[in-house]
């Protein structure tokens, strides 16, 4: 087959600030290596698939694309691959060095990333936290560790653990982060049974989990979770779309026929057995490194080493950096796609394409090709029941403190003494009054992050119910944060942070609100009215938020675009 692909990349505008040189970005080359090439990818040529957007969906797919000997084009207006993945290495002027990330901070393993760092050769790079450590919850000034071992390999992981054989168990009755009323209530929808979903109404997920499990289990464990993943409301984001997996359980509970009430227990136990079952049909590869399912994961110099790795390899006369998406048009069974470039507009031409540019980046751009998808993803989502898909601001704000400024506490569960911080991080529920959604402890996931004497913690504030930050002025976030951390992890008496780095993405994480799955089947149903096809419209707003969820999509949709070739 003739070689011809091109993959348009990541559009998401950002915003960056450093402090304290000298500093380095270790995520990706910039586009200064890329422009003796440009020409490159001209109108003279074809490619078989043109993927537009470098984030690590789209990157991911280019490289499964390349691997399956397709001639691609991957094109990305930022001047890096990754997307809001950037790992930063600070050195400060004794030689000591501060590693962190701007974006997202650690991955649930799954088997797709296991994968392509084996075929990027950077496994021997793979880092995975003790999965004994738990995750923390700030409850009436206390912190609360949620179940460790099974339970205990990440916010993702331990969502769907709570509807599990062992997780509503351990949630309802162990601890003191449930009252008595909470625990019962949550034991009769574990094990008892519940109210059925109501008839012709899609459920938030504060709906579905009160309904099930009670307004504790809700308000102190799940609601500051999807503010962990999502930095979403509970009250807005749509349960089917945004946990689907999750609300599935529902379905496998109904489906036991002695259930009559609907246990959740029992769909958690049956979801438990069938996944098993899948995991024993397809298992890790003998040559890939060991792993556990859903344990969090990065690599040593940070998540930047995967797109810095797919960009070596693809090398840049295949990806185009701060290539600016303008216009898309078919002429008969090819597409002609026209960007802005470092070197002027340039016109490639391709018989297929992969967007997984976000929503908000798109504009006009797709509309001669999918007429109405201007309408169909506006920037102005604010509101339910509203076009679009909404982009709220997060701010990513890296702060580094001297061990002995924390609280000199042992945690209970005989986990330790706080200063050392053990455990993934710390969650905050919004009845709380802390402002700071999440604290990731990234100095004691992964080794090698910062001197022995100094904790880094890596704070998300902002998000859709805190819209204001972003365009609070910087210091004043910093402070925020610093203000929040003092209430519950530091000393009185601690000194001024070390502020590494700060992050204000304007449009961060997709929302998947009430009305989403009916925006998605809109957007399929353009796709599928183009004449011929060959064009999908995809990235994290549709298959997933989560890291895992991006790589996964780049192995998965790359096999529908290679029996598309195929056929044609």
């Amino acid at each position: 087959m003739v070689k011809s692909t091109l993959l348009i990349g990541s559009l998401c505008i950002s915003n960056t600030l450093a402090f304290a040189p000298p500093t380095s970005i270790i995520s990706t080359p910039t586009a200064t290596t890329t422009t003796s090439s440009c020409l490159h990818a001209s109108s003279e040529a074809q490619y078989d698939c043109l993927v537009i957007g470098g984030g690590i969906s789209g990157s991911t797919l280019a490289h499964n694309l390349n691997n399956a000997n397709l001639n691609i084009l991957l094109a990305e207006q930022r001047d890096y691959l990754g997307g809001n993945v950037q790992s930063v290495v600070h050195t400060d002027e004794d030689g000591s060095e501060f590693i962190f990330e701007k974006g997202p901070n650690s991955y649930a393993t799954q088997p797709s990333i296991v994968r392509i760092s084996h075929e990027l050769g950077i496994d021997d790079q793979l880092v995975f936290a003790n999965e004994s450590l738990p995750p923390w919850v700030n409850h009436n000034g206390k912190l609360h560790p949620l179940p460790k071992g099974q339970g205990g390999k990440g916010p993702k992981g331990q969502i769907e653990l709570v509807f599990g054989p062992n997780g509503v168990l351990k949630f309802g009755l162990a601890g003191d982060l449930l009252s008595w009323p909470g625990k019962i209530r949550a034991g009769i929808g574990a094990l008892l049974g519940h109210m059925p979903p109501p008839d012709n109404k899609e459920e938030t997920i504060k709906e579905w989990v009160t309904r099930i499990l009670g307004e504790e289990v809700f308000f102190r464990i799940i609601d500051p979770f999807v503010s962990g993943v999502y930095a979403g409301d509970p009250t807005t984001l749509s349960m089917k779309a945004a946990l689907p997996k999750i609300s599935r359980i529902e379905d496998y509970s109904y489906g036991i026929e002695w259930n009559k009430f609907g246990a959740i227990f029992y769909g958690g136990l049956a979801r438990q057995v069938e996944l098993t079952k899948e995991r024993k049909a397809d298992p890790p590869k003998p040559e890939w490194v060991d792993f556990e399912y859903g344990n969090p994961g990065s690599y040593k110099r940070g998540l930047g080493t995967l797109p810095n790795a797919i960009y070596e390899k693809l090398g840049s006369d295949v990806v185009k950096l701060e290539w600016t998406l303008t216009k898309v048009e078919k002429e008969g069974d090819t597409y002609v796609v026209t960007f802005d470039t470092p070197n002027g507009q340039q016109t490639v031409t391709s018989k297929a394409i992969v967007s997984t540019i976000p929503t908000h980046a798109m504009g006009s751009s797709l509309e001669p090709v999918l007429p109405g998808s201007t309408d169909l993803f506006t920037k102005e989502r604010q509101i339910i029941n509203r076009k679009g898909v909404y982009y709220p601001p997060v701010a990513a704000v890296t702060l580094a403190y001297p061990k002995k400024a924390f609280k000199d506490i042992e945690l209970s569960n005989d986990f330790g003494n706080l200063q050392n911080l053990p455990g993934f991080g710390l969650l905050n529920p919004r009845t709380e009054g802390v402002r700071t959604l999440g604290t990731l402890w990234s100095s004691s996931l992964f080794p090698g992050r910062c001197p022995e004497d100094y904790n880094i913690l890596l704070n998300y504030i902002g998000g859709s119910r805190d819209p204001e930050i972003g365009s609070m002025p910087e210091g004043d976030v910093i402070a925020a944060v610093d203000k929040d951390l003092r209430k519950v992890l530091l000393q009185a008496n601690a000194p001024e942070p070390k502020v590494l780095g700060i992050k204000v993405w304007p449009t961060a994480i997709p929302q998947y609100e009430l009305g989403h799955l009916e925006l998605m089947k809109e957007l399929e149903s353009m796709e599928s009215n183009v004449e011929g096809g060959g064009i999908w419209i995809c990235g994290n707003y549709r298959s997933g938020v989560a890291f895992p969820d991006c790589v996964t999509f780049g192995y998965e949709h790359a096999k529908v675009v290679k029996e598309y070739l195929d056929k044609k």
